[in-house]
């Protein structure tokens, strides 16, 4: 038997190593494929969004146990724990709210949301007269020892709301006026309402919200720079009419021209950031707790997390809040439901926009305005909103039809397993 050259000829060491590298990268880049997959499962978006959100109260829990520790000390007699067990008290109710949530049917949420809105109106009419000021805000409403902020709740009961107009508007939609009416007026409602309390940080919350949900139901340009402008000189008069307030606005720009006085909460806070390095001085070892930063286990913990946890920890909480945008905006882009879409993105403006004005802020990139880091600052009147609009996101993921029936495989094969199980 003959054989050709082409079958008898030896590679050369050129090809040979072209054949290593071929390999190399194959095997270099072999995560990259693993990853893809990993993603295109069914249940991706429902496990990323339950293991971020997981993480996230896990960290928020430890943070403010150190963050709490000095002036729980100092003002419960004692007690260093008395401010994390209240917390853990709101997580213990917030979770079975998130669970509630998830299993809601859509059309109950779409049916009540007008009345919750409704709701959120009176109890943020009421905050103007009844509330208690607390660091010059008044958006405390309390009934005996129960205090809340309306204004959290409010901001999912916007969103609800927003979202069930614009589903019932899903044809419609190509038109300005249908836009606008009644959304744009209602949310300016609420932000008027917040504004008279002078919460000006949950009021910009509010109006990232409403640019998210006309953005993403498709509002021209012209639209958003004409809200821009409008939006931009009521803040400003707001601003140049109040000394305080416009203190507190400028001195983000140099918190250290002003040290001992307006200057003092953003200079300690950078002093917390800059101390930290990249892995932290350790849990608890954080140095402003003790005094020098104010609310240091509420609006100021990112910068008590970044003392103790370093740039990997700070890192690590905003790569949770983007993995969490991620899942969720992958649910939004999949769904043929238009409510569950802009529910989803109006919830993840919302959590993504808060967090992002609370980083700012603490990096004094933006004014100290008293907005709270989601799921990890102190407070049961911020914390269970977020949980149940995590809820609404993971019931929404789990409803998905191909998730949908990757659940009920899996169910089906656990009783199977156990059927099979007693019998043997």
């Amino acid at each position: 038997m003959s054989t050709t050259a082409d079958e008898t000829r030896l590679m050369t060491p050129g090809e040979l190593r072209g054949e290593r590298d071929g390999e190399d990268a194959g095997g270099r880049f072999a995560w990259l494929v693993s990853l893809r997959e990993a993603l295109d499962k069914p249940l991706t978006s429902y496990y990323l969004l339950l293991g971020a959100s997981a993480l996230l109260l896990t960290i928020g829990l430890i943070m403010v146990l150190s963050a709490s520790s000095v002036y729980s000390y100092r003002f419960n007699d004692g007690d260093s724990y008395a401010v994390v067990r209240r917390q853990l008290m709101w997580l213990l109710i917030g979770l079975p709210a998130a669970f509630v949530a998830s299993r809601l049917p859509l059309g109950f949420l779409r049916r009540v949301s007008v009345w919750v809105y409704v709701l959120s109106l009176v109890l943020l009419f009421l905050t103007i007269f009844l509330g208690r000021e607390i660091n010059g805000n008044r958006n405390w409403l309390g009934v005996g020892p129960l205090q809340m902020q309306p204004s959290e709740v409010a901001k999912l009961a916007l969103i609800l709301w927003a979202a069930t107009v614009y589903a019932n508007k899903e044809r419609r939609l190509g038109n300005l006026h249908q836009l606008v009416v009644p959304v744009v007026p209602g949310m300016f409602l609420a932000t008027g309402l917040v504004v008279a309390g002078r919460d000006l940080g949950t009021a910009l919350v509010f109006g990232a919200i409403l640019m998210g949900m006309l953005w993403v139901v498709g509002a021209p340009m012209r639209f958003f720079v004409l809200t821009f402008a409008v939006v931009g000189t009521i803040a400003a008069g707001f601003a140049v009419t109040d000394g305080e307030r416009w203190a507190r606005l400028t001195t983000f720009m140099d918190p250290f021209a002003d040290f001992h006085d307006t200057g003092w909460q953003p200079a300690h806070g950078l002093y917390a950031l800059s101390s930290g390095g990249w892995f932290g001085q350790g849990i608890g070892a954080s140095q402003q707790k003790w005094g020098d930063l104010p609310e240091a286990h509420t609006d100021f913990i990112f910068a008590v997390l970044g003392e103790e946890l370093g740039l990997v920890g700070t890192l690590l909480v905003v790569g949770l809040f983007l993995t969490i945008a991620f899942a969720a905006l992958r649910v939004a882009r999949c769904t043929e439901n238009p409510f569950v879409r802009y529910a989803t993105f109006g919830i993840v403006v919302w959590l993504l926009g808060q967090m992002m004005i609370n980083v700012g802020m603490v990096l004094a990139l933006l004014p100290v305005i008293g907005v709270p880091l989601p799921l990890v600052s102190y407070g049961g009147s911020s914390l269970l909103p977020s949980l149940a609009a995590l809820g609404l996101l993971i019931g929404f993921a789990r409803r998905e039809p191909e998730a949908a029936r990757a659940l009920a495989a899996r169910r089906r094969s656990r009783s199977t397993g156990v059927s099979a199980g007693r019998v043997s």
